[in-house]
């Protein structure tokens, strides 16, 4: 069945790390993303032309969530931008770009083929850099135990400031969905911060476990459930990924003529099924193929559940086989 799921109370014991994914505080190494950074008095401006969100306004500490597109308007990716500065509300003089691992290269080659007549740098921080995540109400309570001193958390999502776990340097990121921190640190340190944040009681969770937050939360991952055939407004991104005000962008006229005038073709929506199923199978309404499930998983509150790309004509509360 479609439609958008809540979870409930689940009598039956919860696996640790949902448990600690809910109501305490999981780690979750997400080191393997892709990374790069952006510097140069004209990085601000070369980026704004790229991708779908407003980056002009950006000053240290804040940041964005954007896609780069085709030219057609299709996604290539989306990540994460972070505007790092000399001190609070100053203009960035560099752009931390944070992106799933299987978009790096089409990001990469896409700034390295635009950015000729920019006074722009292109740096790499895959390998440099390393990100741990924590996730749960208790991850401020956690992080601050680590840090050994108050912390002052940013409020807004995607928010950040530099901070310190265990004498080691780390920005502080925070996340909305699932709830919860990203540390962003030397791949040196990480080590050393993450024992500290074990030492200060998160625990240690897998990719697997995340994977139902992530699901149950509804967000649609690149390279999992979207793909080079998806406009953003598909997938649902234009409330948080795209600006309808900001100058012109690679895709731009796709995207904001949909918006305007047209209708998607398909929504992202969320699954309840009857029974655990893999990714990948078609969906049928009425005997008429409407999608593909694209992310499965067993949830312990929720039992089995999926995200999918559907056509319009398959509205919340339908039923697919």
């Amino acid at each position: 069945m479609l439609g958008t799921m809540e979870a409930t109370t689940h009598t039956n014991p919860l696996d640790a790390g949902y448990e600690e994914l809910r109501h305490g505080c999981a780690l979750l190494d997400r080191s393997a993303r892709g990374r790069l950074a952006l510097t140069g008095a004209a990085a601000v401006e070369f980026l704004n032309g790229q991708v779908t969100n407003e980056l002009g306004d950006l000053r240290d500490g804040e940041g964005r969530c954007a896609a780069f597109l085709t030219h057609k308007g299709k996604m290539l990716g989306d990540l994460r931008i972070l505007a790092v500065g000399e001190s609070p509300g100053s203009p960035p003089r560099e752009l931390l770009l944070d992106t799933e691992r299987v978009a790096l290269q089409a990001l990469f080659d896409m700034i390295r083929r635009y950015k000729l007549g920019y006074e722009v740098e292109l740096h790499k921080r895959t390998l440099e850099c390393a990100q741990l995540s924590l996730i749960g109400p208790r991850a401020p309570t956690v992080l601050q135990d680590a840090a050994g001193a108050p912390l002052q958390l940013p409020a807004q999502e995607h928010s950040h400031v530099p901070s310190a776990v265990a004498g080691r340097a780390a920005r502080l990121i925070v996340t909305a969905h699932p709830a919860g921190l990203d540390l962003l640190c030397a791949s040196s340190d990480r080590d050393a911060i993450e024992r500290a944040l074990l030492d200060a009681g998160a625990v240690a969770v897998s990719e697997e476990c995340a994977e139902i937050a992530r699901v149950e939360a509804g967000r649609p991952r690149y390279g999992v459930d979207l793909d080079h055939t998806v406009i953003p407004q598909e997938a649902g991104l234009n409330e948080r990924a795209v600006s309808f005000t900001k100058g012109c962008y690679v895709g731009q006229e796709t995207v904001a003529r949909l918006h305007y005038r047209g209708k998607p073709n398909r929504h992202l929506r969320g699954l309840r099924l009857s029974t655990p199923q893999p990714a990948g199978g078609e969906l049928a309404l009425e005997g008429r193929v409407v999608g593909r499930l694209t992310s499965a998983v067993v949830s312990p509150g929720l039992g089995p559940i999926g995200l999918a790309l559907v056509r319009r004509e398959a509205e919340p509360g339908a039923v697919v086989s």
